[in-house]
């Protein structure tokens, strides 16, 4: 998608990965950007706002785990922007003693945030299509023992973005999905890691693996997104690791064979 004049949605830009991917964004010329977040940065959105007086930039605040909150702030945008064509989903929190708010930051959030920008953006409800980017991570792809918990929040997040990538929802709204998988990159969210394993005896071991595993920073793994967003299809899952970005083949392992009279039905 060439984003030049586009409508952006933000969640979580304010966040480490977030505010390195609204400053790539900015610098592609689009026209209007909204930044869903639970806290302002005052001093970086003045900021981006006057070195960017052609885009109209603003924020709204979004507690995710609201879906009041989310209802408000996609009304808020549509309100003011008319419409958006991009929505990026970069909110997370990585901490497995902190169950209930894992699976609601990350999973629930996403789906709430996800069908209600459907609502908008749908073709079939006047909407005009468009690209929905959630990001996901490593933990996302295969199971992550240190951190079960939020590797169960992101592999949903996974396989509901690649079911709502479906072509039969493709060919219904226009809103294409790509599934973004960082790998370990340098943020705030990896503050004190140790402390947020599923079980307190991995504690030792997470500091010991965490202090040799190779990092990307948040600067490349920024640009890779924006790449993504502009260039990859409808359905792609993008793993982004070491600054390189590689696009997975997920097989679908269960194919059910079906009569003849429920397939009609299906189709």
């Amino acid at each position: 998608m060439d984003l030049e004049g586009k409508n952006v949605v933000y969640l979580g830009g304010f966040g480490g990965i977030g505010k390195k991917c609204v400053q790539e964004l900015l610098k592609k010329q689009i026209k209007g950007l909204a930044i869903f977040d639970l806290i302002v940065d005052d001093d970086l959105l003045a900021e981006w706002k006057k070195q960017n007086p052609d885009t109209e930039v603003f924020y709204q605040k979004v507690d995710i785990t609201q879906k009041s909150d989310i209802d408000a702030a996609y009304k808020a945008t549509a309100e003011k922007l008319g419409h958006f064509d991009v929505v990026v989903k970069g909110s997370g929190l990585l901490d497995d003693r902190l169950i209930e708010l894992t699976i609601q930051i990350n999973l629930v959030g996403v789906i709430n945030t996800t069908l209600t920008a459907l609502e908008y953006m749908d073709k079939s409800n006047g909407g005009r299509g468009g690209l929905i980017v959630n990001i996901s991570s490593v933990a996302g792809l295969q199971p992550t023992p240190l951190m079960a918990i939020y590797s169960t929040s992101k592999t949903g997040v996974t396989t509901f973005t690649r079911a709502m990538a479906s072509p039969i929802h493709y060919a219904h709204s226009g809103v294409g999905f790509i599934t973004i998988c960082p790998g370990f990159t340098n943020t705030g969210i990896l503050k004190d890691i140790d402390k947020k394993t599923t079980f307190p005896f991995y504690e030792t071991r997470m500091r010991t693996v965490f202090s040799k595993v190779k990092g990307q920073t948040v600067e490349v793994c920024a640009r890779n997104i924006v790449h993504a967003i502009e260039t990859a299809q409808n359905g792609s899952v993008l793993m982004l690791e070491l600054g390189e970005i590689h696009e997975l083949d997920i097989p679908n392992l269960c194919n059910p064979q079906l009569d003849d009279c429920v397939f009609v039905c299906l189709s």
